[in-house]
């Protein structure tokens, strides 16, 4: 079974919720309530009331009880036992991450601060796949030179949205945050968001085969542009024919050529908000292909030694 079931009403591909204050019915079922840690085992119980009195007023008016308890019942079976695989805090939510025995069902809970549900999504979870054996043979860098959060990265859907896509399942999506937030203020303008306008460097030494540089930046979370989905990028060729792919770069701000020769460190460009981006970030990825979207993702070594996924912070150079 391949398909996914949104149960919050968002628009985003990097996170954008909108939390929304109790209704007096759910402030009055507060003696029922229950943390996050206990969503896993009450789900596979099947108490879908018990949950669903937690959720909030936009929830409900998104999802009536009887489908949610319908979609949980199917979610179930098979199913003996859900893991909470990860939790973290973000954007002014707790996001709770849950696999199931099987390895091949996902389930992701937005909780706010008052422990109400604010968004929950089902997901099938791709688990056949050996990831060693598409693991690259260069070691390269973070292309970073500050500290960074990853927004996504890992490897299964739950950590990573791209990893259900072939050319780009081994993708990252690299933000900043601070207390908890990747802006301040209004986060209506790209200059609100604390990655914007960062240095983005070549992660291995290798030759330049391909840029943009003239896409204009998105208004954060207004608009997307899917015709041009890298947006502004560069392209470089290493190596044992393996194409590391940055995108999203702020317009103008690309400072390499095609068929320039990059040191591993050198600026590229700055962080930006161009392409199918609806907050500033870096998409990186390296491809067997040099056009970018094509291909076989690979699975980055890194010279850190270590896998890295959502929720956790790198620094690069």
């Amino acid at each position: 079974m391949r398909w996914i079931k949104w149960f919050i009403v968002l628009g985003f591909v990097l996170v954008a919720t909108a939390c929304t204050e109790k209704t007096d019915e759910e402030k009055g079922n507060d003696e029922m309530s229950f943390e996050s840690e206990q969503f896993g085992e009450l789900f596979l119980k099947g108490d879908f009331e018990r949950i669903y009195g937690q959720t909030s007023g936009a929830f409900q008016e998104a999802v009536s009880f009887g489908e949610f308890e319908s979609l949980g019942i199917q979610w179930n079976e098979g199913v003996n036992e859900y893991e909470q695989i990860k939790s973290l805090s973000f954007q002014g939510l707790d996001e709770s991450l849950w696999l199931s025995d099987t390895k091949d069902k996902g389930i992701r809970v937005y909780f706010d601060e008052e422990s109400t549900i604010q968004g929950l999504q089902v997901l099938p979870i791709t688990n056949e796949i050996s990831d060693a054996e598409f693991a690259t043979k260069n070691t390269y860098q973070y292309p970073i030179n500050e500290e960074m959060f990853v927004f996504w990265g890992g490897h299964n859907e739950l950590v990573n949205y791209h990893y259900a896509l072939e050319s780009q399942r081994y993708a990252y999506d690299l933000v900043q945050v601070e207390d908890r937030f990747t802006y301040e203020g209004s986060g209506t303008e790209n200059e609100n968001y604390f990655v914007f306008g960062k240095e983005v460097l070549a992660p291995l030494e290798g030759i330049v085969v391909s840029i943009e540089n003239s896409i204009y930046d998105n208004q954060p979370n207004i608009e997307m542009n899917a015709e041009q989905p890298l947006g502004n990028y560069v392209i470089i060729k290493h190596q044992h024919d393996e194409y590391s792919v940055l995108a999203h770069f702020k317009e103008g701000s690309i400072v390499v050529q095609e068929g320039d020769e990059v040191e591993s460190g050198q600026l590229l460009g700055l962080v930006g908000n161009s392409g199918n981006s609806s907050e500033p970030h870096i998409h990186y990825h390296v491809s067997n292909d040099e056009s970018g979207l094509a291909g076989q993702s690979l699975n980055i070594q890194f010279v850190a030694e270590q896998q890295v996924e959502r929720g956790d912070q790198i620094t690069g150079f």
